[in-house]
């Protein structure tokens, strides 16, 4: 499925991204946004990869296995784009830009245990 191999692609480029901001982080001073922002690309680049993979064996409920993965990539994206921005320019992307992407981070995880309960058997 086409949206199964963008999100798959978005997870390796986020994998990336979490790579280069923690060496970023380990060589520079005060680069605790950065260590930050690296952590959330790591964690949420495997949790869309292994939504991914329950949703090709049908253990998640389609479409919202699909809304729940994008609403990581999208939540962690933007979170961590807000974390490097402040770091790097000193501003954010918009006002209350990491907290929106916390939130949406967050309900992405429901919507991966809503996905969960309402699945076909």
């Amino acid at each position: 499925m086409a949206a199964h191999r963008l999100l798959i692609g978005l997870a390796g480029l986020m994998g990336a991204a979490g790579v280069a901001l923690a060496a970023v982080a380990a060589h520079g001073a005060d680069a605790s946004r950065l260590a930050t922002a690296s952590t959330m690309l790591l964690f949420h680049a495997t949790a869309i990869l292994a939504v991914i993979a329950v949703l090709a064996r049908g253990l998640l409920h389609g479409g919202i296995g699909l809304v729940a993965a994008l609403g990581l990539a999208s939540g962690a994206a933007l979170f961590a784009g807000d974390l490097t921005l402040r770091q790097h320019a000193g501003h954010s992307l918009f006002p209350m830009a990491a907290p929106t992407g916390g939130t949406m981070m967050i309900a992405g995880w429901l919507a991966v245990t809503l996905a969960a309960v309402v699945a076909r058997k």
